[in-house]
């Protein structure tokens, strides 16, 4: 089935034949979607973006809530010769606007709630057509699709063709498109298939968002691959979490899932017949995984990937699942720790960037050819600008990130970014955005303030005029005003003395 059509061919060979199977089951309402009807309506779903005009390569943009039919838009965008942009939900128009205006895409779909908002700004980006998708499947979307018929012809893509661009935010300067590839997503997830040993049958608990890696091309790809079946939640609910694993075998989640998890006394019971935890998108605190391992009997397996490469390593289905490390490269992925000056490769057990090359890697950056020719090597080699060391086992371990990343409940924010945005808010002379431990979230973002001319500043006040440019997500959960920021001697802010500072700000 769809064999002109690199992806869709790969996605849909595991249900080829079996109509009837489960492929999702509503967590909230129990309706059950067969593989049937989903693969009928993403064939519809194609049928209605080419009739909007949709042609190979253009990009179709949506900032919608998790809902069945995104995955159909998804699928169909594929199966459509489209490339699929998805936005993060908490993305405000300002943020938005940006995205369409580099993406340009020929559809975008968004919120019915949203659509005075959005509307306008899509027009600015001279998108073509914006369409809605709201929770219940509400909106503009559903019956645009309804109107097409199913029997789709695949439109023919190859494997070095466009499925997919993902935003990633840099330290500096403006985001940047990962374009993905139809071979980079479906290698990596027929590589994650076998790894973790799904089949049709599996139940995975799906209660990760579908607009970034995780929750989109691992955890959806990989059940499409298998055949097998997902219980498919809105957002992480540890009720529903708790009362689906009786029937599931598997869970995908970021830190912030076990955490939680841990906290309900059910646990232990409604754990007893799930074969696989797997955890990503954020460090895994050690104490977690040997916390689960004591409540459970089971050893979270915890993996590393990226925007731009999607899985890269995963500790082992069989054998030692070490905590605090991210396991070995997965098959078909190189790995290799290098001098971040000389680009030399460094030995065992010494820390120095982490590089990845296989076929998972992305084709680049969108309309960024010297981003793309500073991290993506002619030989195939990406520089992730993540810190790590192999050790003798051949474990590897991500130690810190370059760049000063912040990654807080699995949502990656950029300090440059929220440092832009708090300098322009009056009486602000500069400020310093940084990472916290929090017990939740893994890590949350704090900034450090120093006013203008002694000019007083207040902490509510800061953080309301936040609120309208910046997602929930990326706000700072405390600002603390200061006199100066540490600097060393090159007049470089310190942020490592700000990290050991307010260490424990948040903690009680």
């Amino acid at each position: 089935m769809y064999d002109q059509n690199h992806l869709a061919h790969a996605i849909s060979r595991a249900s080829d034949g079996r109509h009837d199977a489960t492929f999702l089951k509503d967590g909230r309402t129990g309706k059950v979607t067969s593989y049937g009807d989903f693969w009928a309506n993403a064939e519809r779903m194609a049928a209605a973006l080419v009739a909007l005009g949709v042609a190979p390569g253009d990009r179709v943009a949506v900032q919608a809530p998790k809902e069945p039919a995104m995955l159909e838009l998804y699928v169909g965008t594929v199966l459509a010769g489209g490339v699929f942009l998805p936005l993060n939900t908490a993305y405000t128009p300002d943020e938005v606007a940006y995205f369409l205006g580099d993406a340009a895409p020929r559809v975008f779909v968004c919120e019915p709630g949203k659509l005075d908002a959005l509307t306008p700004v899509a027009e600015d980006a001279q998108v073509a057509h914006v369409l809605s998708l709201g929770a219940g499947e509400t909106g503009t979307l559903v019956p645009a699709r309804d109107a097409q018929k199913p029997g789709f012809d695949a439109v023919a893509r190859e494997a070095l063709d466009l499925a997919a661009i993902l935003y990633t935010s840099g330290t500096t300067g403006r985001s940047k498109g990962a374009m993905l590839t139809h071979r980079a997503l479906a290698s990596n997830s027929e590589t994650l298939r076998d790894y973790w040993r799904f089949t049709d049958k599996d139940v995975l608990i799906h209660a990760l968002p579908i607009f970034h890696t995780h929750g989109l091309f691992v955890a959806t790809n990989v059940t499409l691959m298998a055949g097998g079946a997902a219980v498919f939640l809105p957002g992480f609910d540890a009720e529903a979490i708790i009362d689906a694993m009786p029937n599931a075998t598997a869970l995908m989640g970021v830190p912030t899932f076990y955490t939680r998890l841990l906290k309900d006394d059910r646990l232990a019971e409604a754990s007893k017949g799930m074969r696989l935890f797997v955890s990503g998108s954020a460090p895994l605190l050690a104490e977690t995984h040997d916390r689960w391992c004591e409540v459970t009997g089971h050893a979270i397996l915890e993996r590393y990937g990226m925007t731009e490469t999607n899985m890269n390593t995963s500790n082992p289905y069989d054998g030692e699942r070490r905590a605090g490390t991210v396991g070995f490269p997965l098959p078909g992925v190189e790995v290799k720790v290098c001098d971040p000056v000389s680009g030399a490769t460094l030995s065992d057990g010494e820390i120095g960037v982490l590089e990845v090359r296989g076929n998972n890697v992305f084709a680049g950056y969108w309309q960024m050819p010297e981003k793309t020719a500073e991290e993506l090597r002619a030989d195939g080699w990406f520089i992730t600008g993540d810190l790590a060391m192999i050790d003798p086992d051949g474990y590897v371990t991500i130690v810190g990130r370059g760049k000063d990343l912040i990654i807080t409940g699995g949502f990656n924010v950029y300090p440059k970014e929220v440092e832009g945005v708090i300098d322009e808010l009056p009486g602000v002379l500069e400020s310093a955005v940084i990472a916290v431990p929090h017990e939740d979230f893994g890590e949350a973002v704090v900034a450090v303030v120093v006013a203008q001319d002694r000019a007083s500043l207040d902490e509510a006040t800061l953080k309301t005029g936040l609120a309208e440019s910046l997602a929930k997500f990326k706000q700072p959960k405390r600002i603390v005003v200061v006199d100066e920021l540490p600097r060393n001697t090159m007049g470089k802010v310190q942020k490592n003395v700000m990290r050991d500072t307010y260490a424990d700000l948040l903690k009680g």
